[in-house]
């Protein structure tokens, strides 16, 4: 049997094209949903104001000392210092010093002049500051002392001096507990001799002070002229 044509649309109608009645077809069907579209916004245009700074941390923990550097180069050479005081007519037959370190010191490839900061007692100013050296006016027997803080893991080594030769040693072995060293002594000195304090050129050699207290003292005093 043949079957008849049945017209689907009116006259003003346009026939539907195969591909856009496909298309209504696969979008009211649930097994072919329409991909969605996600807007992509530009947050940079939301961005806000800078805001203020806030409190400042706590400090972390000190890290470890670091490795020693390089000797530096030699200074200039510092200006003439002022005259001193007039001298009294007769000689003073006086003389006693005390002065300490608050800075620590470690050594080198040299001997260094170990230098004090703090003055304790200084009679007559026989005791030079700048250069860690006491000087000699009055001839006679001499007593001095020499205290340092060792230094965890360190050597302690130092040598008392009188002029270029050392007189004495104080010697402390590496240990994991710092202790107070000391060494003490009776000199007998002439007019223009010097007393002071170096520290032996080595490794992990050092001794150890801070600001807020005091470790290392170097004392010395006239005991008996030889002139009375």
């Amino acid at each position: 049997r043949r079957l008849s044509c049945v017209r689907c649309c009116g006259p003003s109608e346009q026939p539907t094209s195969i591909l856009s009645s496909r298309h209504a077809r696969m979008s009211q069907d649930p097994a072919y949903p329409l991909p969605k579209v996600q807007p992509t916004i530009d947050i940079t245009i939301l961005k806000g104001e800078k805001g203020e700074m806030g409190e400042r941390g706590y400090p972390g923990a000190a890290g470890k000392e670091g490795e020693r550097g390089l000797r530096g180069f030699n200074g200039r050479k510092g200006q003439k210092g002022q005259p001193g005081p007039q001298g009294h007519s007769c000689k003073q037959l006086y003389a006693a010093f005390s002065v300490s370190r608050r800075k620590p010191l470690h050594s080198s490839d040299y001997f260094q002049h170990v230098t004090f900061d703090t003055e304790l007692v200084n009679l007559y100013k026989h005791f030079n500051m700048f250069s860690g050296k006491f000087f000699c006016y009055v001839a006679g027997i001499y007593y001095f002392s020499l205290n340092v803080h060792t230094w965890n893991f360190k050597e302690t080594y130092l040598h008392l001096m009188k002029n270029e030769k050392e007189v004495a040693i104080l010697y402390a072995q590496p240990s994991d507990r710092s202790i107070m060293q000391s060494q003490s002594l009776m000199l007998d000195l002439q007019e223009g001799d010097e007393v002071w304090v170096r520290m032996f050129k080595r490794e992990e050699n050092a001794i150890y002070s801070e600001e807020s207290d005091v470790y290392i003292i170097f004392n010395g005093h006239l005991i008996k002229p030889a002139i009375e």
